[in-house]
């Protein structure tokens, strides 16, 4: 056993070597042509007001700009890739984001062209209010149950060919194969997760093991070649947009990708839908069970599955209501909205505990409302996760994982939530910190976050980031055949703070 222990040991150890001989080699390369650290964005502008910026190169996230409200100076023909679009509540991340992003995008008059597989449910595609120039064009899935490339393509080229060209092509991370994505000036990949941010986690799953179980497969050493992959076709892509702060630099210091074709552009929800409503959340409390004298109320909301956390949570809150004598956390109650293997463990918890199953967004944002809290435990590190948003967004404080695209992008200090390790202890602890606040102090962190979430986060805010994207980087922008240069900020109707 302790020749296991060692041999493992070893193992991680040449792994941390490898990968700090990448992030070496990958800063000697970038050094040539990289800018100095980035500086907080409200001390960068303070001193930009003066003088015209180049958004290209902007090191920090466009959520920080504010753009132009009126009606877009031209009107885009817009093709998007993606694997998936979001039926009902079945929907991950990158789904949503996709959904957010270009049915806003559509109200705003672009013509969105949406190349996506057909569903094995039957269900039919909805009209969206507002959004009628949202085309789609479906193809059933490969074998594999990806978006077919081919047939795919053959699609975007008879619509690439009907009427006028497609001014520019977004691909939901590999929607569209890099092959295929070559060949196109005017394109930009958004990423909700990158190969080198899973080898956080997967370091965080191991540290985790419990005594004779299995090392999860891939193995650790197995990720350094698909970071290695992905470095290579990356470049493929014209435009790279991260969706946090950290994708963003490691995508320029990890993976090289020279700065003027990085972009941090955060995810954000819908304002309309996800904001206070005192009345509403009473009215939730009630109808799920959740007693008047209820001292605090905690939510999580997701994918009940383990890389999302849940035998980390499941287990702090079994000791949190057991130990004391169950005192401590009598009258603590926890919300759970969500499918997946966790529910039925999360049942037998007790009466504390009430699994509410997946919600409809209006029932989601009712949700929101009802809770004190809202903790996300993830122990998977690619991505954003949007119920992060959605919270705050609902004027709640928020409690995550210390994973770097969290801290830097969303719970950047105590006055937004709360961060911990991933482990139990510290997730017990966490929640006593919680718990021992109080709904005063739960109540001004959460005010702190709508702001922040307000100002940086809103799907208007996004799209409006987007489109200015769009705009510098289309086809009629790169021939010179606009008079305007969107890649420059301010112009026009801008509004710079």
């Amino acid at each position: 056993m302790a020749l296991m222990d060692h041999s493992n040991f070893h193992c991680l150890c040449c792994l941390l070597f490898a990968l700090s001989t990448l992030s070496s080699i990958s800063f000697i390369y970038w050094s040539r042509s990289s800018v100095p650290c980035k500086p907080e964005p409200s001390l960068l502008l303070g001193g930009e007001l003066n003088r015209t910026l180049n958004l290209l190169s902007y090191p920090s996230a466009w959520n920080h700009l504010s753009f132009s409200p009126e009606p877009p100076p031209r009107l885009l023909k817009i093709a998007l890739f993606v694997k998936r679009w979001p039926h009902r509540s079945l929907a991950g991340g990158l789904e949503r984001h996709a959904l957010t992003l270009h049915r806003a995008l559509a109200r705003r008059g672009h013509e969105v062209h949406v190349f996506t597989t057909s569903s094995s449910s039957n269900h039919t595609l909805p009209n969206y209010p507002n959004a009628s120039s949202m085309q789609f064009h479906q193809t059933p899935p490969s074998p594999a149950g990806y978006l077919d490339q081919a047939l795919a393509w053959e699609q975007f080229r008879t619509q690439n060919a009907t009427g006028r060209p497609f001014d520019v092509v977004h691909t939901e991370s590999v929607g569209l194969s890099h092959g295929r994505a070559r060949s196109i000036a005017h394109l930009a990949a958004s990423w909700h997760g990158i190969a080198y941010e899973t080898i956080h986690s997967d370091i965080v799953q191991d540290l985790l093991r419990g005594p004779g179980e299995p090392r999860p497969h891939p193995a650790l050493a197995e990720r350094i070649p698909k970071v290695v992959e992905e470095v290579k076709f990356f470049r493929d892509y014209a435009h790279h947009v991260a969706t946090s702060d950290h994708v963003g630099d490691v995508l320029k210091r990890i993976y090289m990708i020279p700065e003027e074709r990085v972009h941090v552009i955060v995810n954000g929800v819908d304002e309309e839908v996800y904001r206070p409503d005192a009345a509403r959340g009473e009215a939730f409390r009630r109808d799920v069970g959740v007693p008047r004298n209820a001292s605090l109320v905690v939510g999580m909301a997701g994918r009940l599955v383990k890389d999302k956390g849940h035998p980390l949570m499941f287990e702090a809150l079994r000791q949190a209501f057991a130990e004391s004598g169950g005192e401590e956390f009598r009258d603590v109650y926890v919300l759970v909205a969500g499918d997946g293997p966790w529910g039925a463990r999360y049942r037998g918890l007790g009466p504390n505990v009430l699994v509410l199953g997946p919600l409809e967004q209006a029932r989601l944002a009712a949700f929101y409302g009802s809770l004190d809290v809202f903790v996300n435990p993830t122990v998977r590190a690619q991505g954003l996760d949007h119920t992060f948003v959605e919270a705050m967004l609902s004027g709640l404080p928020v409690a995550g994982t210390r994973f770097a695209s969290i801290t830097g992008s969303l719970i950047v200090g105590p006055d937004v939530g709360y961060t911990f390790p991933p482990s139990v202890e510290s997730l017990k602890e966490a929640l006593r910190r919680i718990l021992a606040d109080g709904r005063g102090v739960l109540k001004e962190k959460g005010e702190f976050a709508r702001k922040r979430a307000v100002r940086l986060f809103t799907a208007r805010k996004m799209a409006a980031a987007y489109e200015r994207l769009f705009l510098c980087i289309s086809r009629e922008t790169q021939e010179k055949k606009d008079g305007d240069d969107y890649c420059r900020y301010p112009i026009p109707g801008d509004r710079p703070v």
